[in-house]
C-alpha cells in the first residue's frame, strides 16, 4: 500500500513540473543589455462630419394652407455631410524588429526611455510617451427662441390645433405689416432715433422667426469626428477605407447603402540599405534606427474626388541601420532620440568624457 502511495505521489508531482510557465514578453533593460522594438507608422483617418436634424413644425400640416409653403418637412429626419479629411500619422510596435544592445560587464546601465509596449524612444535623455489620438463626438446645437414665448393669449387658448395655426399666420402677416409701415414711416408710434428704429426691426425680426419656427420646424447641428485606423503594408489603389451616407453618417464598410471613400498608396522610393562597407564592421548587438521610406496618400470620394492627399515618411517602407556598438561604454555619454512614429534618428549628442 505504501509503495502504492509512493509511485501516485511520484507521478502526482512529475506532472507539476512539467508544466511549462509562460509568461508575456516584455523588452526593457536588463543585466545583459536592452531589448526594445522599432515601430511601423499606422495612420488615423480622421473623418469630421456634421449632421442636421430636421424637426418638423408642431403647425407643419398647415404650412401650405396658412403661409403657402410646400417645402416644409412633415416627418423628422436627419442630413450627413462629410465635412473635413485629415490623416496624422503614429507609431505601433513591430513585433518583427525587436533587437538588443548587448552591454559590457562593470558598464552602468544607460537611461532608456520606451512606449509601454517597448518602442524605443530615446537613450540617456528624456522623451515625452505620445499620446494616442482621442476624438470625441461633439455635439454643437443652436439655442433658438422658444415660438410659445410669443404666441398671444388668443392663439393660446384656441380650442384646436388648426384655429391655432390660422391665428399663428395671422400673427406673422401682422408682424410683417408693422415691419413694412415702420421702414416706411408711416406707424402710429414711430421711434425718436435710427437706433431705436433697429431695435424694433430687430425685435419683429424676431418674433416672426420664432412663429415660422411652428410650421416651417426646426434645425440641430451637430459635428461628429470618427477615426479609422489604417496600417500601411504596400501599394494600394482604390481600396474602401470608409462609408459614408447622407441618411445615416458613418456606416459598415460593406454596408451599401453608403458611398465609397478609397484610399491609394504609392510608395515615392522604395529606401535600401548602402552598401556594407567590409573595413566598418557591422555589430549585431548595437543600436538600430529606421531610415524610414515616402509614400504619397490619396484619399477620393465616390465621385473620384480628391479630398486629401499628401506625402509622408513610413517606416515599413524605409530599412534598418546601425548606429554603432562601442557607444554606451563607460568611457562615453551619448545621449540619443528617435521617432515614436517612423523610427528615425532625430537627435545624437556624443560626448566623451574626460578622464
Amino acid at each position: 500500500m505504501k509503495k502504492i502511495l509512493f509511485l501516485f505521489s511520484l507521478v502526482l508531482s512529475s506532472a507539476v513540473f512539467a508544466q511549462t510557465e509562460v509568461t508575456t514578453y516584455r523588452p526593457g533593460v536588463t543585466e545583459e543589455g536592452i531589448t526594445y522594438f522599432l515601430p511601423k507608422t499606422a495612420l488615423h483617418v480622421v473623418v469630421e462630419a456634421k449632421c442636421v436634424t430636421h424637426i418638423p413644425g408642431e403647425y407643419a400640416k398647415y404650412a401650405e394652407n396658412y403661409l403657402r409653403r410646400k417645402d416644409v418637412p412633415q416627418t423628422r429626419y436627419e442630413e450627413w455631410s462629410v465635412e473635413n479629411i485629415s490623416v496624422v500619422p503614429f507609431g505601433v510596435c513591430d513585433t518583427s524588429k525587436v533587437y538588443s544592445i548587448k552591454l559590457r560587464p562593470k558598464t552602468a546601465a544607460p537611461l532608456v526611455n520606451m512606449t509601454p509596449d517597448g518602442i524605443l524612444l530615446a537613450v540617456n535623455n528624456e522623451s515625452e510617451i505620445p499620446e494616442r489620438l482621442v476624438q470625441p463626438s461633439v455635439r454643437m446645437a443652436s439655442v433658438m427662441t422658444a415660438a410659445k414665448d410669443f404666441k398671444t393669449e388668443e392663439i393660446l387658448s384656441a380650442g384646436s390645433v388648426a384655429k391655432m395655426a390660422e391665428l399663428t399666420a395671422n400673427e406673422i402677416f401682422d408682424i410683417r405689416e408693422n415691419r413694412s409701415l415702420l421702414m416706411k414711416g408711416q406707424a402710429d408710434y414711430m421711434p425718436k432715433d435710427g437706433e431705436q428704429l433697429r431695435l424694433m426691426l430687430e425685435g419683429l425680426d424676431q418674433q416672426e422667426a420664432a412663429l415660422l419656427r411652428s410650421f416651417c420646424g426646426t434645425t440641430e447641428e451637430r459635428r461628429h469626428t470618427f477615426t479609422i485606423d489604417y496600417v500601411p503594408v504596400g501599394n494600394v489603389k482604390d481600396q474602401v477605407l470608409f462609408r459614408f451616407s447622407k441618411h445615416f453618417g458613418m456606416v459598415d464598410v460593406e454596408d451599401p447603402v453608403g458611398e465609397a471613400y478609397t484610399l491609394s498608396l504609392e510608395k515615392r522610393d522604395m529606401m535600401k540599405a548602402a552598401p556594407v562597407d567590409p573595413k566598418k564592421k557591422k555589430e549585431s548587438n548595437d543600436l538600430r534606427y529606421i531610415v524610414p521610406g515616402r509614400a504619397q496618400i490619396t484619399i477620393d470620394d465616390a465621385h473620384h474626388r480628391k479630398v486629401y492627399q499628401a506625402e509622408m515618411p513610413l517606416a515599413q517602407f524605409g530599412y534598418v541601420e546601425h548606429l554603432g556598438g562601442d557607444l554606451f561604454n563607460k568611457n562615453y555619454n551619448v545621449t540619443v532620440t528617435l521617432s515614436p512614429v517612423t523610427g528615425a534618428l532625430l537627435r545624437i549628442n556624443n560626448n566623451a568624457e574626460k578622464e
